[in-house]
């Protein structure tokens, strides 16, 4: 018997208090993710949820040491992995080439303001 999972809903990243403000721009200006609405008992914690097809990204606050260390991610696919990387570069985002590749995928990581990793790709 099987639990039927039927889709992926959301995901949820954090970053600290004092980085939230940087990490709504770079979720909703620098990735270009539209910010959707939270429910009203959800708006006094701070961050945001953003949509993106039929998936969401919420940012949520927790105070605590940044993320950069950790390998888990996100990955966004996009059109075009040089025009992506050029974007990233333009606004002043560090992009870390991927050092395991995987054929049929070309790739790179940046980090947001919370030092989470995002993989962006391209399938090839």
């Amino acid at each position: 018997m099987t639990i039927e999972i039927t889709e992926l809903n959301h995901v949820n990243v954090t970053v600290p208090k004092a980085v939230e403000e940087p990490a709504k721009h770079f979720y909703g200006v620098i990735l270009g993710l539209k910010e959707v609405p939270k429910p009203q008992e959800s708006r006094g914690r701070g961050g945001a949820w953003y949509h993106l097809g039929g998936v969401q990204l919420h940012l949520s606050i927790e105070d605590g040491a940044l993320n950069e260390a950790s390998k888990r991610h996100v990955c966004y696919l996009v059109r075009d992995l040089t025009t992506a990387e050029a974007h990233f570069r333009a606004t002043g985002v560090e992009v870390i080439p991927d050092n395991l590749p995987v054929r049929g995928w070309a790739r790179f990581y940046v980090r947001d303001p919370g030092g989470n990793r995002i993989e962006i790709a391209e399938k090839r």
